[in-house]
């Protein structure tokens, strides 16, 4: 979906990046292979932070989108040795479905990009819905990995107390 967005209609992607990856051996979530601006390639991470987690409540409780905010900064410290003549862009969603502003103005373009691609207007919109899914079955998957995985555990739930 992105690879197409971000290059014209046109998915050559290759997550075959050399000299992309980072200190701690891990790698971004993906390149555009054509330049995004200003002759620069955009690379990005997408993190997908659990809102009521202990270690974000505090942030959680100044601010509607805290988490979504604080996560970006860390990731930018993280792909900080990037050469120059990349782009970075986290993108930082909350289990509540809150998006970093930066977050959501890239996807904000990766919308209007493909609406010059398609012809429709719309893309922008099905773009966010479409991340409304993704984000709906993330949440699915939490909800079901926190249920007892075996037999035995479900019958000692079911069991009343003495």
């Amino acid at each position: 979906m992105s690879a197409s967005a971000t290059q014209g209609g046109h998915n050559n992607n290759n997550n075959n990046n050399v000299g992309l990856t980072r200190l701690d051996g891990k790698r971004h979530d993906d390149l555009t292979l054509i330049p995004w601006q200003g002759g620069k390639a955009l690379t990005w991470d997408v993190t997908v932070v659990s809102t009521l987690a202990d270690s974000y409540l505090h942030a959680l409780s100044h601010s509607a989108s805290g988490t979504a905010e604080i996560t970006p900064v860390k990731k930018e410290s993280k792909y900080s040795l990037l050469p120059p003549d990349y782009i970075f862009q986290p993108v930082a969603f909350e289990t509540l479905g809150t998006l970093n502003s930066s977050g959501y103005d890239f996807l904000c373009e990766v919308g209007r990009r493909l609406s010059v691609v398609s012809g429709d207007l719309h893309e922008t919109s099905f773009l966010f819905q479409r991340q409304s899914i993704l984000l709906q079955h993330f949440n699915a998957v939490l909800i079901h990995g926190s249920f007892c995985s075996n037999d035995k555990d479900q019958s000692a739930l079911k069991k009343p107390p003495k």
